[in-house]
């Protein structure tokens, strides 16, 4: 009996997806709940396990194909892996020379490994080397190339990686590359954001001594009592929820004519994903103590990487905090991220000259970027919101205090 592999349901407003690979071929093995494919949304790329043990008897939505809820993507063999070997005599008995059908079959596993097999991460690693993955031997399940089959291969030198080339001497001049879901509704996203919000930015600049003198001193304490890190990003939260109570219009969105102001402070903190940028949500932050900041941002990082975030992950959020410091930015103006209407971007630490009670010092310094939607925020309360984080993170005391 055949049992179909449907798309389920992929979130809140989300009807349609892409699928990316297949990770198995027709005719392969199954077993219940094991990954069959990989569907790409417009929020999350998300494994589909397979309904029930048997056979891969059919893929009716090949790679690349656009899918809408429901729609049916292959059909299962229903029975024990065992299920394919009585099929096996069945088409032996009536030509038992053929030595060619066994050899048919087994080109077939070649191609799923260059095209279908691939994890995000090792997607990513062939596609900026630009490597030929059926060139590269794998020693994952089934054949499936990892990691570390494709560093090994980069250090193995040009001689080896040569005929991933396809022949040629150097690097096509062009290549296209199917733009992924994720890839053009961010792209929709943040061009939306520009036609339609009034966006401007403000700068500042914090002296992040007295944070980074905090964290030198208690971080090996903080470790041993919490298991986790203690990073910047959790006294940024902290701050930014200080400043977002103060400057409830930062906190808030347009909706129509109306002005929704969120009494509850969600903050998305944006992360870079094999697929591109993606922005988990930290909900009701107000209740976490630092501990617990820590780590969901280093548990969104982790699922972020493999290609693990819910659409719960990333639904909402009232403010987004974004750390372009992590890549070595020193400054830039980050889009918001509608229908938010403020960003904060943090940015590299610097050590500069600065003037200290009329001393020069030299002062580890971070550039702090607000952008804001005009439309609902004045420049008089974007100014303040950035300055109350500034003096937050200078004073890391105020924190605790609530000042």
């Amino acid at each position: 009996m055949a049992k179909e592999i449907v798309v389920p349901t992929l979130g809140e407003s989300v009807t349609e997806a892409t699928v990316a690979k297949w990770f198995k071929a027709v005719g392969d093995a199954v077993t219940a709940d094991e990954p069959l494919l990989e569907l790409e949304t417009d929020k999350v790329t998300l494994e589909v396990p397979a309904p029930a043990t048997g056979k891969l008897s059919e893929i009716v939505a090949a790679d690349g194909a656009d899918v809408g809820v429901g729609a049916v993507l292959g059909r299962i063999e229903e029975g024990s892996g065992a299920a394919a070997a009585p099929k096996a005599p069945a088409e032996a008995a009536p030509a038992p020379t053929p030595p060619a059908t066994p050899a048919a079959p087994k080109a077939a596993p070649t191609a799923p490994k260059a095209d279908t097999l691939l994890a995000p991460s090792v997607r990513k690693l062939i596609e900026e080397n630009h490597l030929d993955a059926a060139a590269i031997p794998g020693t994952g399940k089934d054949g499936r190339l990892t990691k570390g089959d494709v560093l090994a291969h980069l250090e193995a030198g040009p001689a080896q990686s040569a005929p991933a080339a396809s022949g040629a001497s150097g690097a096509p001049a062009e290549e296209r590359v199917r733009m992924s879901r994720l890839r053009k509704r961010v792209a929709e996203r943040l061009k939306d954001a520009q036609n339609t919000a009034a966006m401007l930015t403000t700068f500042n600049e914090v002296d992040m001594s007295a944070l980074k003198k905090a964290r030198t001193e208690y971080r090996d304490a903080f470790e041993k009592k919490h298991g986790v890190r203690l990073g910047y990003m959790s006294f940024f939260v902290k701050a930014a929820i200080l400043a977002l109570k103060e400057i409830p219009e930062v906190n808030a969105q347009i909706e129509g004519d109306e002005i929704v102001y969120k009494n509850h402070y969600d903050i998305g903190v944006a992360v870079g994903s094999p697929n591109g940028l993606v922005v988990p949500v930290l909900r009701n932050a107000d209740h976490f103590g630092f501990s617990d900041i820590e780590k969901q941002i280093g548990a969104f990082g982790t699922r972020a990487r493999d290609g693990k975030l819910t659409m719960e992950d990333l639904t909402g959020g009232t403010f987004t905090i974004s750390n372009g410091g992590v890549f070595g930015s020193l400054l830039s103006t980050p889009i918001i991220n509608p229908p938010q209407s403020a960003i904060l971007g943090m940015h590299k630490i610097q050590d500069r000259p600065m003037a200290v009670d009329g001393k020069v010092e030299i002062r580890p310094m971070m550039y702090l970027a607000l952008t804001y939607d005009h439309r609902l925020v004045d420049g008089r309360e974007a100014v303040t919101f950035l300055v109350r984080v500034k003096e937050c993170i200078e004073s890391p005391e105020r924190i605790l205090l609530g000042l």
